[in-house]
C-alpha cells in the first residue's frame, strides 16, 4: 500500500458534505485498504465558518472555495455545493489545477454535462456522479459501464423521493395533495419551498442525465417535457384504483422503435398495481431499465438524505482515487449516436381523461364523434349522472400526445362538456 495519501477537498458541508466527512474519518483504514492508499481530508469549503462542525478540524475550513481548488496538489474535489454557479467554476478550475471530480449536482449535469465532460477530457481527469441521480441506488455505473455492451431502450423509474412518499400518503390514506405535502414537509422529506421536487425539476434533470448515458447521446434538461403533480386530484387516484392502479411522478426516457430518436419525460401516470414500480412506497426511488440483452432490471432503494447520497459519492471517491493510483480515467461521455430528441407531440401512449358534462342523451355519442375525428381510440368509458349534471371517464388505446391535444381542445368546444377534470397518462402495460 502506498503510504502518502490521497488529498481530497470537500466543496460543501451540509448534510451531505458532512456525512462524507463523517464517513472518511471514522472508515479511513477500510478505505485505505480498498483504495490502496489512505486519503486526507485536505480541506473544507463552506459559506458559514463559524458554523461547529462536528469531527472536522476547524483549520480545514475556508470560504474561498476558489483558491482551495486551486492549491495544486489535490487529487480528487468532491462538490456537494449544487446550483449552477459556482459549482460550474469550481469544478472547471480543479481540472485545470489537477483534480478529478466526484459531484451530486444534478442541476448543473443537466445543463452543462457536456461542457464538463469536456474539460475533463481536455485535462485528463475523472467525472463521476452516481450520488447525482438516485442518492445511494447504484445506477450511473450500471449504465455506464455494467450495461456498456447492451442496447438500452428504455428507463421509466421513480427518482423523486418527496413526490412518491406525496402519492403514496394520498393513495394510501385518502388525502388530498396539500394535506400530504404538509405531512411530507412535517416529516422532513419535503423542503420549505418544494417547487422543485413537487413541479417535476428534479426529476427532469435526472432524467436527461439517465437518458443521456443510456443512449449515449447528449439531453439536457430542457429537452425533458416536464409536468408536477400539483393538480393531482384524491379524484385523480381514485379512479385509477378502480382501474387497478396507482399513480406515481414517472421519469421515463425512450428510444424510438426505428431507433432514429429518443425522448425524455417527466409527468405524473396510472401505472397498474402489477408493475414493479407500484409498489414503491413512500419516499423510496426505484429505476426500471429494460435492456436488449439483459432484459428487464429493477434498481431500488433510498433516493436521497445525507446518508445515502454520502455512500454514493464515496463510492466514486473510492474509483476515482483507485484511477489515480493506476494513472488512468474512467469512462467519460459517451454521445456518439448525437441522436435527436423527439418533442412531447410525437409521444405515443394511453390516456385517462375525465370530463365533467350534462347529464342528458347524446352527449357520450358527441364525445366519441371528437375522439374519432382526431384518430384517438376509446378503450372504455365510465359515465355517472345526476341533477343534470355528470361525470365522463374515457380510457383511450394508445395515440400520439399531439392527438390527444388535439382532441382535448376541441372537447372544450362542445357546448356539452362542462370542463376536463383532469387528463393522466397511463404507462407500464
Amino acid at each position: 500500500m502506498r503510504t502518502r495519501p490521497l488529498k481530497v477537498a470537500l466543496l460543501g458541508c451540509g448534510v451531505v458534505g458532512s456525512e462524507v466527512a463523517r464517513i472518511m474519518t471514522t472508515h479511513a483504514d477500510d478505505l485505505a485498504a480498498r483504495i490502496g492508499a489512505p486519503v486526507e481530508l485536505a480541506g473544507v469549503a463552506v459559506r458559514r465558518p463559524s458554523k461547529v462542525r462536528e469531527g472536522i478540524d476547524p483549520a480545514l475550513i475556508t470560504t474561498d472555495a476558489t483558491a482551495l481548488v486551486r492549491r495544486g496538489d489535490l487529487d480528487v474535489v468532491v462538490e456537494v455545493i449544487g446550483g449552477i454557479e459556482p459549482a460550474r467554476a469550481l469544478i472547471t478550475t480543479a481540472f485545470e489545477n489537477g483534480a478529478s471530480v466526484v459531484s451530486a449536482n444534478k442541476a448543473l449535469l443537466a445543463e452543462d454535462g457536456a461542457a464538463l465532460h469536456a474539460a475533463a477530457e481536455k485535462y485528463g481527469r475523472d467525472l463521476y456522479y452516481e450520488a447525482a441521480v438516485a442518492g445511494a441506488i447504484p445506477l450511473v455505473r450500471p449504465l455506464r459501464e455494467s450495461l456498456a455492451g447492451d442496447k438500452v431502450n428504455r428507463v421509466l423509474g421513480i427518482v423523486n423521493g418527496t413526490t412518491n412518499f406525496i402519492l403514496d400518503k394520498m393513495d394510501t390514506s385518502g388525502a388530498g395533495y396539500s394535506e400530504a405535502l404538509d405531512e411530507a414537509t412535517a416529516l422532513g422529506y419535503a423542503e420549505a419551498d418544494p417547487t422543485a421536487d413537487v413541479e417535476g425539476f428534479d426529476a427532469a434533470a435526472k432524467a436527461a442525465i439517465l437518458a443521456g448515458i443510456a443512449f449515449h447521446t447528449r439531453v439536457k434538461i430542457g429537452d425533458v417535457h416536464r409536468e408536477g403533480i400539483t393538480e393531482v386530484t384524491a379524484a385523480d387516484i381514485a379512479s385509477a384504483r378502480r382501474m387497478g392502479c396507482t399513480v406515481k411522478l414517472l421519469a421515463i426516457c425512450e428510444r424510438a422503435a426505428d431507433g432514429a430518436s429518443v425522448t425524455a419525460r417527466v409527468h405524473p401516470a396510472m401505472i397498474p398495481l402489477s408493475h414493479p414500480l407500484a409498489s414503491v412506497r413512500e419516499a423510496y426511488n426505484a429505476v426500471f431499465v429494460e435492456a436488449e440483452a439483459a432484459g428487464q432490471l429493477m434498481f431500488y432503494g433510498p433516493g436521497a438524505g445525507g446518508s445515502p447520497t454520502a455512500s454514493a459519492v464515496l463510492g466514486d471517491l473510492v474509483a476515482v482515487c483507485r484511477n489515480k493510483l493506476g494513472e488512468a480515467t474512467g469512462p467519460g461521455e459517451s454521445a456518439y449516436t448525437r441522436l435527436p430528441v423527439s418533442p412531447m407531440g410525437e409521444v405515443v401512449t394511453r390516456y385517462h381523461i375525465s370530463l365533467d358534462v350534462a347529464d342528458k342523451p347524446g352527449v357520450l355519442a358527441q364525445v366519441a364523434t371528437v375522439f374519432a375525428e382526431q384518430g384517438v381510440s376509446i378503450d372504455t368509458v365510465r359515465q355517472q349522472g345526476k341533477d343534470g349534471e355528470a361525470s365522463l371517464v374515457v380510457v383511450t388505446h394508445r395515440a400520439p400526445d399531439a392527438a390527444l391535444s388535439g382532441t382535448v381542445e376541441a372537447l372544450r368546444k362542445l357546448d356539452t362538456v362542462r370542463g376536463v377534470a383532469s387528463i393522466m397518462r397511463v404507462e407500464g402495460e
